[in-house]
């Protein structure tokens, strides 16, 4: 797959991915295009595939919620879930393999559903992404940790009046406006909300009650944060 960073990912491998609009164009335009984004993360994430699931979830009038249809079987997931974030031009998601091929098959299904919705609405053509995926297996918990913060909250703080500078202005107040911007995973472990996308426990597990936003603090004032991890991540994704 062109443009994809090779690496051999195993069962239960923890791995970052990141997928960017062609030429860095945006890959959803309003709030509609956003939120299908999510109903694909919802329904993509099976071992069963309906043709024509949103009309599906129309008929079944569940076009707005996270519900799945009835004639639908019980959700057998391709992979976990842990993180996601969306902004305008591309997205990152923190996936855990569940069976050899899994992560390719869902990113195969989400980046051509993607594609297909935004040339049917928009009257347009030809590639919405730059090349396939990029991605990089998460080799240990310290590092999962990093990612987590990078994805969740670095990612979303893009949308956020200001930018990061303004962020560090002010901690708090943009932490809770990321907790409550839908479409970065933050909001499901800050209990903003409760959407069937995210499998919680493991990332859970790495922090108390309480801690997550102070390590969150500490990584957007870049303190505790090892120089190598960052650059050894981002040479895989900006080169």
């Amino acid at each position: 797959m062109v443009g994809m960073r090779k690496e051999d990912f195993t069962v239960e491998s923890y791995v970052h991915v990141v997928k960017r609009g062609t030429r860095g164009l945006p890959i959803v335009r309003d709030d509609t295009d956003c939120f299908r984004f999510l109903l694909m993360l919802a329904h993509f994430n099976d071992s069963f595939s309906s043709q024509n699931w949103h009309r599906d979830l129309y008929e079944a009038g569940l076009h707005r919620s996270f519900g799945r249809p009835l004639h639908w079987p019980v959700q057998e997931r391709l992979v976990n879930i842990i993180a996601f974030c969306l902004v305008d031009n591309h997205f990152h998601l923190i996936l855990q393999e569940l069976a050899e091929g899994n992560i390719a098959r869902f990113m195969q299904r989400l980046g051509t559903g993607m594609a297909m919705k935004f040339n049917e609405r928009y009257s347009e053509n030809g590639a919405l992404f730059q090349g396939a995926y990029r991605a990089k297996i998460i080799s240990d918990d310290r590092y999962f940790r990093y990612v987590s913060a990078y994805v969740q909250l670095k990612n979303a703080l893009d949308m956020y009046p200001g930018g990061q500078d303004s962020a560090r202005n002010d901690f708090d107040r943009a932490y809770d406006w990321v907790c409550s911007y839908p479409y970065s995973s933050l909001g499901d472990y800050a209990g903003s909300f409760d959407r069937p996308i995210v499998e919680k426990n493991f990332l859970s597990s790495l922090f108390a009650a309480g801690e997550y936003r102070e390590f969150c603090k500490d990584f957007i004032y870049g303190r505790h944060i090892d120089d190598e991890i960052t650059l050894a991540h981002q040479s895989n994704f900006f080169e």
